[in-house]
């Protein structure tokens, strides 16, 4: 056995990044718990294992005393000097009490905690490579659905899709290949538990880092992500370099980049309007596909109020309010949208003719983009 057991801590050591002296005590541990099971006793006790010779001895620890209380634990001092006459009163006297069967017990011991060990470690390598891995995206494989997951394989792991992370437009069939989000990597009694979403804003920003190079290396920023997943999503982008135009940097050619990330969403529309630290642009840009002819704006509560032309009012609201409830998501503005004749009713739009048309600075996948933007 001690040739055997003697490998396999060296293989555990290299292949698995366990040290082997932690595996000797994890199983001298064992050992003690394995005799004092077995054999019904309950005194202090010590292995010793000589792995070269393939030996493993109990020795019983006593306490050196004048009077004795608990022989288990306990030796009087006089029992002790026949022993040793060199034992005191508080010295620890070993005595060797390895039954005779015991090897049979300690391999099986050695192997379970082996066994036990490598399971630990592997769930820790696998939690320490996932955990560093939490906001990030990964393309997995569908295995099987019940009511509350659906179960994806990561490669190493099955991570879990809950229903309400799930996309209302998406069917998910067994081995489709689906990229995910990762939103949470915790520890359990189990090993590691990984859950990951479809309809996270996080799942659309990351698809951009991977489809456009001006994201992934920095020209490029993503402000904010508003998304109401399976159906429309609106991002913001700004470049600090005036040269760079950030809108049509992420539509790419004949709107291929922004095309690639509908198609991978599954048809899910998406806007793109240019972030502007003025409220007003930004406001007007985030309402696109709309012309916007006004954007008034209270400071102290953080709110604008909105004037569009009379016939663009349901589309700057959009369906069931959704446009306007994007835009609101993505400037963190509060946004009232009034007609061009409600304003002028209300007394706070009574220019003539003044119109505030919003500027080529988004891009809305329901649309061609205008080549001038590219």
């Amino acid at each position: 056995m001690s040739s055997e057991l003697m490998d396999a801590l060296n293989i555990l050591e290299t292949e698995k990044g366990i040290s082997r002296d932690i595996l000797i005590e994890a199983i001298e541990a064992a050992l003690i718990s394995a005799y004092r099971r077995n054999f019904n006793q309950a005194q202090n006790v010590r292995i010793d294992m000589n792995l070269e010779k393939g030996t493993m001895r109990v020795f019983a620890r006593k306490d050196v005393v004048d009077e004795v209380f608990d022989p288990r634990l306990e030796i009087s001092l006089e029992e002790a000097k026949r022993i040793n006459p060199n034992y005191q009163i508080e010295d620890v006297v070993e005595l060797e009490v390895t039954p005779k069967d015991f090897g049979r017990i300690a391999a099986q011991t050695a192997k379970q905690v082996v066994t036990q060990r490598v399971r630990e470690a592997e769930r820790g390598i696998i939690y320490s490579e996932f955990i560093d891995r939490e906001e990030d995206i990964m393309t997995g494989i569908v295995q099987r659905q019940d009511s509350r997951f659906i179960y994806v394989s990561l490669g190493k792991i099955e991570a879990l899709l809950p229903v309400n992370e799930q996309m209302p437009n998406e069917q998910y069939k067994p081995h489709d290949r689906i990229k995910v989000f990762l939103t949470k990597v915790e520890k359990t009694s189990k090993g590691p538990q990984i859950f990951v979403s479809r309809t996270h804003p996080g799942l659309l920003k990351r698809l951009f880092e991977i489809e456009v190079p001006e994201i992934f290396d920095g020209t490029v920023e993503i402000k904010s992500v508003a998304r109401e997943a399976g159906d429309r999503s609106k991002i913001s982008v700004h470049s600090d370099n005036e040269e760079v135009d950030p809108v049509g940097s992420c539509v790419g050619q004949k709107g291929q980049r922004v095309q690639a990330i509908v198609n991978e969403l599954k048809g899910e529309k998406i806007d793109i309007v240019k972030w502007s630290e003025d409220p007003v642009v930004f406001v007007a840009n985030a309402l696109s596909p709309s012309k916007v002819l006004e954007v008034i704006v209270n400071e102290d509560d953080k709110a604008t109020t909105v004037i569009v032309p009379d016939y663009q009012l349901s589309l700057a609201i959009g369906k069931r309010g959704q446009n306007a409830r994007l835009a609101a998501k993505l400037t963190g503005w509060k946004i009232d949208i009034k007609s061009e004749t409600e304003a002028r009713d209300a007394g706070i739009y009574p220019v003539e003719e003044q119109e505030f048309l919003l500027s080529r600075d988004s891009y809305d996948t329901d649309d061609d983009y205008n080549e001038d933007n590219e």
